[in-house]
């Protein structure tokens, strides 16, 4: 069989608390490999037996695309979490987070199932909903955000005993492309499919669709109401590193201020005109088409990208142009400072020793580790993408200091 690749990262309530020694056990139910995570809570690169790519390619039903592995992690004094059905595909990393509960025991015992992406299942057909119809009558806000998280209703809205999370804004896209469309498809494919989510969900926040009409959630999991969220499921690699560059671009059309209502279906078991064709996106990738192209082919000529205002946790937003070797000035000091908090808990992040505006040699090194940690490209340069995972990070290692010592 082909390679996939898995890492693994364990925490304790959340990312700011990464667990090192913890016991990671790995098993597709026939044979199982223990490893250990290091101080930043990661396991090494594991390479995994997946199916060949080509099952991935092309829609078919008789070959399942990707392997399925379980993993149970433990540390002493913690509690155990299995996850169940952890999806692996050829030349693709999988990453799989992990959290434990403090109380250890059969009480701290925790099991998520993983299902498969609707791609592959026999889906329910999504209702069909008037693409302006929520902006006679429905409640919206001033100004098109994207918020810090979203609420998740894990059930259809009626289902009242359904739990709700609140999960951050881009980790909800990129749960919901892994839950919907295999990760091996062209890098512009999943693009057009990220901006479609994307619009799709900032149209229920800008229209407080569920809100309005007294529910006390954003959007559900249901993918016959919204779209597929699956609660604690592996992330990919390449889905991660597109929605960290696109993750705040909605589609909109001329002359209208709110995010396009962008629906969408396999495109073979479901047709629906004015969709997003997922399969037909990936045939339209293959042929060479953009992420714009694309989703115009299926939404109209006249659709076009725009960019929302992002709800930063740096006290400033993405300056706009990278910071690399050389660079100076206030933005380059807030990286910096924030990765120097960010090292409380991520011991293996170099210091950076001088916080004085100045991208230099020791920048560069933190800045590298920091990506290498958090699976981005590591580069050394703070793009776009990577300002943001500082952000959230710093927010998530302050909050954690603040309950500690406030």
């Amino acid at each position: 069989m082909a390679k996939g690749k898995l890492i693994v990262n364990v925490y304790v309530n959340n990312v700011a608390t990464p667990i090192e020694g913890a016991t990671v056990n790995i098993s597709d139910g026939s044979s199982s490999i223990d490893v250990l995570t290091n101080e930043s809570g990661q396991t090494n690169i594991i390479e995994l037996e997946a199916p060949d790519k080509m099952y991935s390619l092309q829609p078919q039903k008789e070959v399942r695309p990707f392997s399925v592995y379980n993993i149970t992690v433990y540390k002493e004094n913690l509690g155990m979490t299995t996850i169940i059905g952890v999806q692996i595909y050829e030349d693709t990393l999988a990453i799989q987070d992990v959290y434990l509960s403090t109380t250890p025991g059969e009480a701290g015992k925790q099991t998520t199932y993983i299902s498969s992406p609707t791609i592959w299942e026999n889906r329910t057909p999504k209702m069909r909903e008037d693409n302006v119809q929520s902006y006679e009558n429905g409640k919206v806000l001033p100004r098109v955000i994207i918020p810090e998280y979203v609420i998740v209703h894990d059930g259809i809205p009626t289902d009242t005993y359904a739990a709700n999370y609140y999960v951050s804004f881009s980790d909800y896209i990129k749960n919901v492309t892994c839950s919907e469309i295999y990760p091996t498809w062209p890098k512009e494919t999943i693009k057009a499919n990220v901006h479609a989510i994307v619009s799709f969900t900032l149209n229920r926040v800008f229209t407080e669709w569920y809100f309005s009409k007294g529910y006390n959630f954003t959007i559900t999991s249901s993918p016959a109401y919204d779209q597929k969220y699956t609660h604690n499921r592996t992330i990919f690699d390449t889905v991660s590193n597109v929605v960290d560059e696109v993750f705040m671009e909605y589609l909109k059309f001329p002359g209208r201020s709110f995010p396009f209502f962008a629906q969408y279906s396999d495109g073979i078991q479901v047709v629906r005109d004015g969709w997003l064709s997922q399969w037909g996106s990936k045939t339209l990738g293959d042929q060479g088409y953009n992420a714009l192209q694309i989703v115009r082919h299926y939404y109209g000529s006249t659709i076009q990208l725009a960019e929302a205002e992002i709800v930063p946790g740096l006290p400033t937003s993405f300056p706009g142009y990278n910071l690399t070797i050389n660079s100076c000035g206030e933005e380059v000091q807030l990286v910096q400072n924030a990765l120097n908090k960010i090292k409380g808990s991520y011991p293996a992040l170099p210091l950076i020793p001088t916080t004085n505006g100045i991208f230099d040699e020791s920048t560069e090194l933190a800045v590298k580790k920091f990506q290498s940690v958090f699976s981005l490209p590591v580069t050394g340069v703070v793009n776009f993408a990577t300002w943001y995972r500082i952000s959230a990070i710093f927010v998530a290692v302050s909050n954690m200091l603040k309950g500690i010592f406030e």
